[in-house]
């Protein structure tokens, strides 16, 4: 449980330094310059993530159960990562009306990613990764839409084809995912078999 904690502590801490410490940011790149800098982002953004992976499998061999989620919220938790991955998608294909509404939608899409792991897992692993990640979402994206309308930040209107886009390549990937890459990677398949 150790290397989980100290992994999201790594991990959620790298990726908060431009909100969260934005002066103490802004000095490690003047002293050291932007590659180096951002070297060190990457190196520690990928021994939280590595240290999040081992702690969490670790802590599943030997759960701490703090609830049991009914069956009928894994389907919720399944529908609910939809419009995650749709997000996701939305954040990096330029021109959506999803990004002009929300601004930030891969922030917007780990809350529901989030929130759907938190309703159908229930142990004390499942609460320190998933609310973790849940409020660091909640929180950065409070704070980047307040950063945007102190800066006068508009984002340009979207075009209905990149939605659609957006959807398409969200929805491929979920399926993708859902069936094929859960069950390899994380060891569940969130639809049997």
């Amino acid at each position: 449980m150790l290397a989980l904690v100290i992994g999201l502590l790594l991990f959620l801490g790298v990726h908060s330094t431009r909100l969260f410490a934005a002066q103490w940011r802004a000095k490690q790149i003047s002293k050291r310059g932007v590659l180096p800098y951002k070297g060190a982002y990457a190196i520690a953004s990928l021994v939280g993530l590595l240290l999040i992976i081992w702690g969490y499998g670790q802590a599943r061999l030997d759960p701490t159960w703090l609830w049991v989620s009914p069956v009928w919220t894994r389907h919720l938790a399944a529908l609910l990562t939809v419009p995650a991955f749709i997000l996701l998608a939305a954040t990096y294909i330029p021109g959506t009306h999803i990004k002009a509404r929300v601004g930030h939608p891969m922030l917007l899409g780990v809350k529901f990613w989030a929130i759907a792991h938190l309703l159908a897992n229930g142990t004390l692993a499942d609460l320190l990764l998933f609310g973790s990640f849940l409020a660091w979402a909640v929180a950065l994206y409070v704070v980047s839409r307040r950063r945007d309308r102190m800066a006068g930040v508009t984002y340009p209107k979207g075009r209905a084809a990149m939605d659609g886009a957006a959807v398409v390549v969200g929805l491929v990937a979920w399926v993708v995912f859902a069936m094929w890459l859960h069950g390899a990677l994380i060891g569940v398949k969130p639809f049997g078999g």
